[in-house]
């Protein structure tokens, strides 16, 4: 469905960022949809990479590809002094989640991955403000440069804090990005951090009835542990999460599991606190190894600082998003989202809503993402805009579905139109630059040392196999 508006004239005004955001929308909806259907998962994503890096150099942008040793991830750049502005482009998608764009469960490939988190909509909307911004640039002549960052594997992988270890933020002054949402909002926030490991348990297998005394079970150490961690919950700050799913339980209940695995999570709005709630887990996994007789295998799988908020960035974006506006639906659309939001447990926005600018007030978002790692090196601003049908909840089928439809598209749309605006603005408005670093620089404190909380492992590539 063509969703750039139609110019009068094949001519557009040099300052119009808009325009020139709107008049590269159907090729960016069409991008969207391609990334949509490949629906790659983390570090897995050739052909979405690709699709995105293909738009890029075709407008004339420099390529680095394979960065910080991860195949799928790159680098675009285009113009030169002035201002260097980063813009944050994910591609990943999420696994079991496949859905058909329709308002009913309908997989479209039974048990294959789904955009549930839209970053198909993510990363071709960065990329569609940056090819508007880089025209901006040619035609008016303005000094500047857009540096684009393909950031695979955000769902669990943690690529954005290889790329940030890397030091490709060194040279960038500000960062833009965006996520998909069901309502529309530029207002401050922040995450929790997040690290997370692997505790494969090793035992000595033997027959179950004939033989128990001669096994050591590897499922035992498992559920020791989970056990000893489900008691240790009683006694962590409140804000605290710790989540885990047993992703190896044994092949045969007559049979002594020789492994067993478990997959741990743990969440806090303080990096410091993660660090020490981690090493609590990791002392219950030995305990679970040294009362079972098993051992046990400690792999890290990632690490992500909290988003750090900037509220001088934060306050041009809102000013910039309620300039532009909510979405309106058609009818088609308001009969999809009335038919999906049957299928919703007590969805949390109205219908409609996805007109209305949420209040300008700081969020405390109890996710995690590795745009936290980004924030704390960058001045960095994010948004997001109504790609679903209010009251979704990210990470869901009815994600998918609405993000393979002009629902999907039309936020999309407004979340590049906002970052060309915003980055426009910053390209003209150093002073703002200036203002974001001196907060940026306030709120990391006189100490700050970027330290990966992943600490050197290497880009887990095949965490997804």
């Amino acid at each position: 469905m063509a969703i750039g508006v139609v110019l009068a004239s094949t001519m557009v005004h040099a300052a119009d960022i808009d325009q020139l955001v709107q008049k590269r929308g159907d090729a960016g909806v069409e991008l969207a949809d391609q990334i949509w259907r490949f629906a790659e998962l983390g570090y897995q994503e050739v052909e979405s990479s690709r699709a995105l890096q293909t738009m890029l150099k075709a407008r004339g942008f420099d390529l680095q590809t394979g960065v910080a040793d991860i195949p799928t991830a790159f680098v675009a750049s285009f113009g030169s002094g002035g201002t260097t502005i980063g813009i944050l482009a994910e591609f990943d998608a999420l696994p079991g989640l496949s859905q058909a764009a329709e308002p009913s469960r309908n997989p479209r490939v039974e048990g294959a991955a789904g955009h549930a988190c839209g970053h198909h909509l993510f990363g071709a909307a960065s990329v569609t403000a940056a090819l508007a911004i880089a025209d901006w640039l040619q035609e008016t002549g303005h000094a500047g440069r857009i540096k684009v960052f393909g950031t695979p594997a955000e769902e669990g992988g943690s690529g954005k804090v290889y790329i940030a270890r890397a030091g490709l933020f060194e040279d960038v002054d500000v960062v833009l990005h965006w996520h998909p949402g069901s309502s529309n909002s530029a207002s401050p926030y922040a995450t929790t951090a997040n690290k997370s490991g692997r505790f494969t348990f090793h035992g000595k297998a033997a027959h179950a009835a004939s033989a128990p005394d001669k096994g050591r079970s590897a499922l035992d150490g498992v559920e020791v542990m989970n056990y000893m961690v489900n008691m240790m919950r009683e006694h962590v700050p409140q804000t605290s999460r710790i989540h885990y799913v047993i992703t190896d339980g044994g092949d045969a209940p007559n049979i002594v599991p020789e492994q067993a695995q478990v997959y741990y999570y743990v969440r806090h709005p303080q990096a410091e606190t993660v660090v020490g709630l981690f090493d609590r887990v990791v002392n219950a996994a030995k305990a679970a190894a040294m009362g079972t007789e098993t051992e046990v295998d400690i792999e890290v799988m990632h690490g992500n600082y909290p988003v750090l908020p900037n509220h001088t960035l934060s306050k041009l974006v809102d000013d910039n998003l309620r300039a532009l506006g909510g979405i309106s639906y058609t009818k088609a659309e308001n009969d999809f989202a009335r038919t999906l939001r049957k299928t919703l447990i007590k969805p949390n926005l109205k219908l409609g809503s996805q007109r209305v600018i949420q209040p300008f007030q700081f969020r405390q978002n109890m996710g995690s993402t590795d745009v936290g790692d980004v924030s704390w090196l960058v001045p960095t601003v994010g948004f997001t805009t109504a790609t679903w049908v209010p009251g979704t909840p990210a990470h869901s089928w009815q994600a998918v579905a609405a993000g393979g439809t002009s629902i999907g598209h039309k936020g999309m749309i407004l979340a590049a139109r906002l970052i060309g605006k915003s980055g426009v603005d910053l390209l003209q408005k150093p002073e703002l630059i200036k203002a974001a670093a001196a907060e940026l620089k306030t709120a990391q404190g006189p100490n700050f040392k970027y330290a990966a909380l992943l600490g050197n492992r290497n880009p887990p590539l095949d965490y997804r196999n």
